[in-house]
């Protein structure tokens, strides 16, 4: 097998793995050198010069004249009449250099070099992957759908480095199939067996941070700075910014001229409904601007053990709540304050209204438990809904409601 076969596998590789010329000339030196311990016992008096562009690979061997009597070491000593078959004017002491081809070697010697090639290249290139992408983790990706399983899919980048985005880290909506382009963030990087492990993420809060960072140039400059991001993935999300610049409207920047930059997110995202909120160190307005749309009419602060009571018209708990539940969730979550929502009554209302407490007797304890849940504490709260909108907000069946209903009517009349 001649050298040039040798080099041109060699040279495949540099081109399609993308690994650096320096390292690649240092394992193929390596390999061969470890060739050359195994038939020599050593590889000090060998010279191995490697010419990449042009697929040249030269062993040189070194070895020094002496008397045919003394000869000891044939791999470092070479006798006398030996030397002059080379050139005649060789001395005794001098140093006779000749190449070393590698067919010398044999055809068994030649291939297992070729698969430890393979083998350490391989292993370089994997290690360049995970150094790669341990250093993007936090950083959006795009990639192509290469193949799609039960509980995750498999996605190829630009380099043909193969990404897994589990399941769990889907948006609910999403739907991808075999080719189609996908963006997410790279949340996290191991090695299994051996084997780099890239994790993505489309429902991680860091992927809207990084897509509010793509649309919008006042975040990515730093003049407009995200303070926190909570998500309910492909339902609802809240976005707190703050700017550096009095001149600049932190709200109004991200938004962009009619919902221009937000727009764009928001179709990544699945159509999930995205808040954003001018931060502020004020607690009780940040909980008020989080609680949004939601107008509240007081709020009672316990910062010692990071609780706020908030205080509404009947009309706008709901609103404050939102849908299961997801509103009042997701303010908790950004403020950091556990929130618990009030309706406040005028004098002529409370005297007229009577707390579910007070129907134990007739309704079950759980089934006043959730109506609680979505906000409804007193009978005059329950009947202002709809059947349809209680089957909506709650877990109840419509039989339930409507006896529900029947015995909180049968109070008033």
């Amino acid at each position: 097998m001649e050298n040039i076969n040798l080099i041109e596998s060699f040279a495949e590789f540099k081109e399609f793995k993308n690994i650096d010329r320096a390292t690649l000339m240092s394992v193929l030196e390596d390999i061969f050198r470890n060739m050359l311990l195994k038939r020599y016992g050593t590889d000090e008096n060998f010279d191995i010069i490697i010419n990449i562009d042009k697929g040249d690979l030269e062993i040189w061997r070194n070895r020094t004249v002496v008397e045919d009597s003394n000869l000891q070491n044939p791999n470092t000593e070479i006798a006398l009449s030996e030397a002059k078959k080379i050139d005649a004017d060789y001395e005794i002491g001098e140093e006779v250099t000749d190449e070393v081809k590698l067919k010398d070697f044999g055809r068994r010697s030649v291939l297992a070099l070729r698969q430890n090639l393979s083998a350490r290249i391989l292993e370089l290139e994997k290690d360049n992957v995970y150094n790669n992408y341990k250093d993007r983790v936090g950083q959006v990706v795009l990639g192509e759908v290469y193949q799609v399983w039960k509980k995750e899919m498999l996605v190829l980048d630009d380099d043909g480095n193969e990404l897994i985005l589990p399941k769990q880290e889907q948006i609910p909506t999403d739907f991808f199939k075999k080719g189609d382009t996908i963006k997410a963030v790279v949340i996290r990087v191991e090695m299994k067996n051996a084997n780099p492990y890239i994790i993505l993420s489309r429902t991680s809060p860091v992927f809207l941070e990084r897509l509010f960072e793509n649309e919008v140039p006042e975040i990515f400059d730093g003049l407009i700075t995200i303070k926190n991001v909570v998500r309910a993935p492909g339902e609802r999300a809240k976005v707190a910014v703050e700017s550096y610049d009095d001149r600049i409207d932190p709200v109004g920047a991200c938004v962009g001229m009619k919902g221009s930059r937000i727009h764009g997110i928001v179709r990544e995202l699945r159509n999930e409904n995205i808040d954003v909120i001018n931060y502020t160190n004020n607690i009780q307005l940040y909980i008020t601007r989080a609680l949004n749309p939601a107008k509240i009419k007081n709020i009672e602060i316990d910062e010692k053990n990071k609780k706020a009571n908030v205080y509404l018209n009947p009309e706008e708990v709901s609103l404050a709540i939102g849908k299961g539940g997801l509103n009042i969730k997701l303010a908790s979550q950004l403020t950091g304050y556990e929130i618990d929502v009030y309706r406040e009554f005028a004098a002529a209302e409370t005297e007229e209204d009577v707390n579910l407490d007070e129907f134990e007797d007739e309704i079950e304890p759980w089934i006043i438990d959730e109506l609680k849940r979505v906000g409804c504490d007193t009978a005059k709260s329950v009947l202002e809904l709809s059947e349809s909108e209680l089957e909506k907000r709650t877990d109840l069946e419509i039989e339930t409601i409507r006896e529900v209903l029947n015995i909180l009517k049968a109070e008033f009349e």
